[in-house]
């Protein structure tokens, strides 16, 4: 199915060029003109590629304010190796289990590769879904629980 231009510079805030384009099509020449059908395949292929450099950049930014330690992907990932089960890091990557509101914690001793995983789980969320994405360290992660929890607690010290 094909979009109307004009929609489409209407949903990229090019409200001009949509106005324009309408006027040209009702009024400068009919649907079926061949300088109508030219410029249709000009701009759909533009809009085309304005979609797509949204997406990267999109992607881009998203990666940037993720802020991984190293970029990781799962291919990179050695399974046979390990215990991990490769089916549910598959189905983690989709990041389907941030739209329950739902968080994924990886527990392993040093060198099992959490952080490898974690950073590809997110990698791979943020090229399949555009969506935001964070990388906490344990460090980060355990200080704010435990100055959460300090608060919530009576009588609790701030640190332990």
């Amino acid at each position: 199915m094909r979009r109307e231009i004009s929609t489409e510079l209407k949903e990229l805030r090019r409200t001009g060029m949509a106005q324009a384009w309408d006027e040209l099509t009702t009024h400068e020449g009919k649907p079926n003109d061949v300088g109508i059908q030219t410029s249709r395949w000009l701009i759909e292929h533009l809009l085309q590629a304005e979609h797509e450099q949204r997406a990267f950049a999109s992607v881009r930014h998203q990666m940037k304010a993720a802020k991984f330690p190293l970029h990781r992907d799962l291919a990179g990932f050695d399974f046979e190796g390990t215990r991990v089960d490769k089916k549910l890091v598959n189905q983690l990557s989709t990041l389907d289990f941030t739209d329950r509101a739902q968080n994924v914690v990886l527990i392993g001793g040093p060198g099992t590769g959490k952080t490898h995983l974690a950073t590809a789980i997110g990698v791979a969320g943020i090229t399949a879904k555009a969506s935001e994405c964070a990388f906490i360290p344990r460090s980060i992660w355990s200080m704010s629980w435990r100055r959460k929890s300090a608060r919530t607690r009576p009588g609790a010290s701030r640190w332990h």
